[in-house]
């Protein structure tokens, strides 16, 4: 298996799955890191010779790259990897990799996954969006190899994986960044936010430096790359407008039918969320 892109925070969390004998696992990266693989350090945009005989060898080929790189690779691998082999990647956003998949590699067996949580935080439990490109004899010892580390998956086409994403992702990033913003608009911060910060507020501090403190290119590709993201933006500011308009205008009875239909996502599952958050709120400093 080769990994372009190894050496960064998804590279390394696929590459012990496949750390068993007899797997030859090579990572081509721009930059040199402890891995264990062969690293060949080179750039898959300019391919030197090493980085095409990676590709050429590999049974599986992982780039696990930004949406722009990966994009421009889609080519190169479809030129230069065995007929038999697999291609596989790690976008947040599958719609625009999906048609250039269809369009330059049709050929290749094809997969694409997005684990839906930070790479540091591992496989168990966690869900893995999955979404089959080219379908082959490969795909599935791939998916089970997640299945069998732990990893949830779950199949979808890829612009059913955008239409969940924006909601679970993009709106949710939006919503944390937006929260931020507006305690900078407010002038309220440090010591006059934590000394006498409820539980919820500090479960949303928490969120916020997790979401602020990490990578802008992450964050950015899935407000900017999803198709789907632009709407969730827009129903976040219209249902802000809607809070305001009846704390303003309505009454109690209003405001408690805006709250039940804020609830109404949850279906059946209310009640587990709020253990959820009672187990959360226990956990806060």
């Amino acid at each position: 298996m080769t990994v372009v892109g190894g050496c960064g925070s998804i590279g390394r969390l696929l590459l012990p799955l496949w750390d068993i004998d007899g797997t030859r696992l090579v990572v081509v990266d721009r930059v040199v890191g402890t891995v264990p693989a062969t690293v060949i350090v080179g750039d898959i945009t300019a391919p030197t010779p090493d980085v095409i005989e990676a590709v050429r060898d590999a049974d599986i080929v992982v780039l696990a790259l930004p949406e722009s790189i990966a994009l421009q690779a889609v080519s190169f691998v479809a030129d230069n990897a065995s007929p038999t082999a697999l291609l596989v990647e790690t976008l947040s956003v599958k719609s625009h990799i999906h048609q250039r998949i269809a369009r330059e590699a049709p050929h290749l067996q094809s997969v694409g996954i997005n684990p839906m949580f930070a790479p540091a935080l591992g496989f168990s439990g966690r869900p893995v969006g999955a979404v089959v490109h080219h379908t082959g004899p490969a795909v599935a010892p791939f998916l089970h190899a997640l299945t069998s580390c732990g990893a949830r998956v779950v199949e979808l086409s890829a612009d059913e994986h955008d239409r969940r994403c924006a909601a679970t992702q993009a709106l949710t990033h939006a919503a944390v960044l937006t929260f931020g913003l507006a305690l900078a608009n407010l002038g309220v911060a440090g010591e006059e936010l934590t000394t006498i910060a409820t539980p919820p507020h500090n479960a949303m501090l928490a969120l916020l430096s997790r979401v602020a403190g990490g990578l802008p290119e992450v964050y950015l590709d899935i407000q900017s790359g999803n198709p789907y993201a632009v709407d969730a933006r827009k129903a976040f500011a219209s249902a802000a407008a809607e809070l305001s308009d009846v704390v303003d205008r309505g009454g109690e009875r209003e405001f408690g039918e805006l709250m039940t239909r804020a609830m109404s996502p949850l279906a059946d599952q209310g009640e587990a969320f709020r253990a959820t958050c009672t187990r959360m709120i226990a956990a806060l400093p």
